[in-house]
């Protein structure tokens, strides 16, 4: 099987009140330890890709290396549904090029634009991207935090309104809607104190209106005590960093949440596990050294979301 579109996945998740794990990529450690997991538990998965890391990695670094992890869970007998996505598109060109260079799934951006023009733009390329054979992720409502180019102050998010979403879903054509219900991205989305949850009652209301239709959810890492602890006892600065709830995703993924995108988590789990190597190994300077247990921090990490978060696993 080569990389596919997020369609039947999707179907099966939603009839199945499961949601796919897309987890941010940036080079091969990370892809190898999230595909080893998947291959592991036999769940499908959806690699994406930002802005920022096509600009750090290369565009066609990463497909050839997305494309190496299908090989490679093939060699090991499993045939593991990729979807290569890519994560907050902020333009037409952008989306293009992705979709031109080998991506079965694009997100665009426009939930900063006023409404029409998030729609005009969306429809755009969604017009695109279904000439050739790629499906459209879009977005209503604004989440705060922080994801490379992505930068949303607490006063400029909002949550998705629900009276909007079938204008939109029904002149844009998309194939997924992100929507913002409570969370944030980046490693702090919530103060010390605060009681963390996400607005189920806004989500009731979206999947009323779009009955059958995949919710997606951005922001959703659950920012692992265990990592923030082992990064602050190695020399890190992480205090106060808090994420959304796991229980709270795997209610949503119970509804219409059939995508829940994860990257702080990858994040943390790596460098933990490189602060604490290189703790512990200071005379140490070979780079395979310090990134294979980065590695299967990742593996481990990934394969907990598959099995306590996502319910995905058996499902490939």
């Amino acid at each position: 099987m080569g990389l596919v579109t997020s369609t039947e996945m999707f179907k099966k998740a939603y009839e199945g009140h499961y949601a796919i794990g897309a987890f941010n990529v940036n080079n091969m450690e990370i892809i190898q330890g999230i595909t080893e997991a998947a291959t592991m538990e036999k769940a499908p998965v959806i690699l994406q890709v930002s802005k920022g890391a096509r600009a750090y990695a290369k565009h066609v670094y990463l497909v050839k290396l997305v494309e190496a992890a299908l090989l490679d869970a093939q060699e090991s007998g499993v045939d593991l549904p990729i979807v290569l996505h890519l994560d907050h598109g902020p333009d037409f060109e952008t989306c293009k090029a992705c979709i031109d260079g080998g991506f079965t799934s694009v997100m665009i951006d426009g939930s900063h634009l006023p409404y029409e023009e998030n729609v005009a733009l969306t429809k755009k390329v969604v017009d695109y991207a279904h000439d050739h054979g790629v499906v459209v992720e879009g977005e209503l409502g604004r989440l705060a935090g922080i994801e490379d180019d992505v930068k949303v102050s607490d006063e400029d998010s909002s949550y998705t309104k629900p009276e909007e979403v079938c204008d939109f879903v029904g002149r844009t054509g998309v194939d997924s809607l992100a929507i913002a219900i409570g969370t944030s991205h980046g490693a702090y989305k919530f103060k010390p104190g605060q009681d963390p949850k996400l607005r189920i009652d806004i989500l009731e209301e979206v999947e009323k209106k779009l009955p059958g239709f995949p919710i997606v959810l951005h922001g959703a890492s659950s920012v692992i005590p265990e990592f923030v602890e082992e990064i602050n006892k190695y020399g890190g600065k992480m205090d106060n960093a808090i994420g959304i709830p796991e229980s709270e995703l795997r209610k949503a993924a119970e509804h219409a949440v059939c995508k829940i995108n994860i990257d702080s988590d990858l994040r943390l789990a790596m460098t933990a596990a490189i602060r604490k190597y290189m703790a512990e190994n200071p005379s140490h300077f070979d780079p395979r050294q310090y990134l294979a247990p980065a590695r299967a921090a990742i593996e481990g990490m990934v394969e907990h979301k598959i099995l306590e978060v996502l319910g995905c696993a058996g499902k490939a």
